[in-house]
């Protein structure tokens, strides 16, 4: 029996460090029999990346819920997470949540229109015009493909949520493949860092198979962000990635996520009008 604790996770690096622990901590571990309490805080979307790291260590082993604050026991019942582990859902009245799911990574029609209606369907984010919307749903449709071509990985889980006093909707997409590095390795023949390896990833044209088109489908997204002030954060192997109003950085975490997690950060309170180039002449265009 072993007993672990989950407290205060956001989306920072303080909080991806903290599930990356949880997931190193017990990875290689078989037969254990594990009790998992949440406490104080939780950014409902990464339920995305605690699903993933519980179907991952509960190949070999046991991980039940012993004990979750009654904030985030809420909140992670209004978005089905809890469901899975035996727990009844809540009605999401205040329409914050975007529900989790655990996805097989042949089910890319599914998440095309679960994009569509749950993320683009809101209308918290910013004015955008048909085309912009289709443009980045696109981008991260493409994430979704490339996790389900390149990562070997059984399931691909995503989530996300509206947080009205932050201004932002975040959603998440993770899967516990084999990371960029060590796809690199197997189908390269190259050993490279982990913030080598997800550069190498977001570079438009890269890719690890032969006639599929390359790179994770970050350039719209990565320049809709950065005119928005969002942000982007990736996770893989055991470094972060993350574009915001400072820039671009890099970050080494203290320990080893076997997969990706993205993370897209969406402000709500931009007052701009969106459109592609070729849609109007003078306009927020990109």
């Amino acid at each position: 029996m072993s007993s672990y604790m989950l407290s205060n996770i956001h989306n920072d690096y303080d909080g991806f460090n903290k599930l990356v622990k949880f997931y190193e901590t017990y990875k290689d571990e078989v037969f254990e029999d594990i009790e998992l309490s949440l406490n104080t805080w939780f950014d409902a979307n990464l339920a995305a990346v605690l699903g993933g790291i519980i179907d991952k260590i509960d190949e070999w082993n046991s991980v039940e819920f012993v004990s979750v604050s009654q904030n985030i026991q809420t909140i992670l019942k209004k978005n089905g997470f809890l469901a899975h582990y035996g727990f009844d859902n809540v009605d999401d009245h205040y329409h914050t949540t975007i529900k989790y799911l655990k996805l097989k990574p042949t089910d890319s029609r599914y998440f095309s229109h679960y994009v569509e209606t749950e993320l683009f369907g809101r209308n918290e984010l910013p004015n955008m015009t048909k085309e912009v919307k289709k443009k980045i749903s696109e981008s991260i449709f493409e994430m979704f493909v490339n996790a389900q071509i390149h990562s070997d990985t059984e399931f691909i889980y995503t989530c996300g949520q509206f947080f009205p006093q932050r201004d932002e909707i975040i959603f998440t997409i993770a899967d516990t493949g084999v990371g960029f590095a060590k796809r690199i390795e197997q189908n390269l023949g190259l050993k490279v860092s982990s913030v080598e390896a997800i550069k190498w990833a977001m570079t438009e044209g890269h890719t690890t198979k032969k006639d599929t088109p390359g790179g994770i489908g970050l350039a719209i997204l990565k320049e809709f962000i950065t005119r928005n002030k969002g942000k982007i954060q990736i996770i893989s192997g055991d470094a972060m990635y993350q574009l915001d109003t400072s820039g671009e950085e890099y970050f080494d975490l203290n320990s080893y996520f076997d997969g990706v997690i993205i993370n897209m950060v969406f402000k709500t309170d931009d007052t701009t009008s969106y459109h592609l180039a070729e849609e109007v002449d003078l306009s927020e265009i990109f």
